[in-house]
């Protein structure tokens, strides 16, 4: 973490440094302003109801590690909307990220990760996710890649609680996971990822709508059933400070240039979707 970034007054104070350094993770309370909460609801919906038509195409409820009404995780579709790179290239984000990268800073992935109600007799409840670690999904896949820990901005559209499937993380000195990834296998029927299998149940993250959990890649963390009546909505954005590469050469994920020493560098003219 580099100390000659300025963060501005206020929404990145030192105690947050000094607990993502300790432990690998820090919560942002109520930093997410209304007008871009309303926004990031609205794509939310908007991206869902795409995923369910895709699904139907498909034939399926499945697909990868999305499961249809139970959770979902759409990747990589911001170039989709016009509204979205502003916020990803925002003021908030910025200043985030060059808090806990630097100066450096390069968009890498953006999900949206949403759990589905429960019925109303409290059954059927949105699915949990296992203990991962986002880079354990980099090594699965590519195993013998090395790369430097990443950044996960996890920014909450609902209030975030035990009851309605938030995460747990376990901090890097009780597990061991500073700058270090653990062996993942894959869970039959969810397709989840699993990198501990303990009994160290973590620390519950509740927080405000509107809030940012900012975690590394290394951090091991899991969420838990949706037992309400309601969405559990999530826009995740990760950031790394050099672009992640595979072990191949080829490029992993994106590498969109968002800050350069220091400065504002996105180029939205021309970062258009490829595919």
């Amino acid at each position: 973490m580099r100390e000659d970034v300025a963060t501005s007054a206020s929404r990145v104070q030192r105690r947050h440094r000094d607990e993502f350094e300790q432990s690998g993770f820090t919560v942002l309370e109520s930093v997410i302003d209304a007008e871009d909460l309303a926004m990031l609801r609205a794509e939310c919906a908007t991206s869902v109801a795409r995923m369910d038509r895709h699904l139907d195409k498909l034939g399926t409820d499945v697909l990868g590690i999305t499961h249809r009404g139970k959770r979902y995780f759409i990747s990589r579709r911001y170039r989709d909307s016009e509204r979205l790179p502003g916020f990803i290239f925002g003021d908030l984000m910025r200043e985030i990220t060059t808090a806990f990268l630097g100066s450096e800073v390069f968009l890498f992935n953006e999900q949206w990760v949403v759990k589905g109600a429960a019925g109303a007799d409290g059954t059927d409840p949105g699915m949990k996710f296992a203990w991962h670690q986002d880079s354990g999904y980099v090594n699965f896949r590519d195993p013998g890649n090395v790369h430097r820990p990443y950044l996960t901005c996890w920014c909450t559209l609902d209030e975030v609680n035990a009851d309605n499937g938030t995460i747990s993380v376990l901090p890097h000195e009780r597990a061991g996971s500073r700058n270090h990834v653990f062996p993942h296998r894959k869970e039959q029927g969810t397709n989840d990822l699993i990198g501990y299998e303990g009994d160290d149940p973590g620390v519950v993250i509740e927080a405000p709508a509107g809030s940012v959990a900012v975690f590394s890649s290394t951090s091991l963390h899991r969420s838990s059933p949706n037992t309400t009546q309601s969405q559990r909505r999530v826009y995740l954005t990760q950031y790394s400070a050099e672009p992640i590469h595979a072990t191949d050469g080829t490029s992993w994920g994106d590498a969109v240039p968002f800050v350069s020493d220091g400065e504002f560098v996105y180029d939205a003219a021309g970062d258009r979707r490829a595919d």
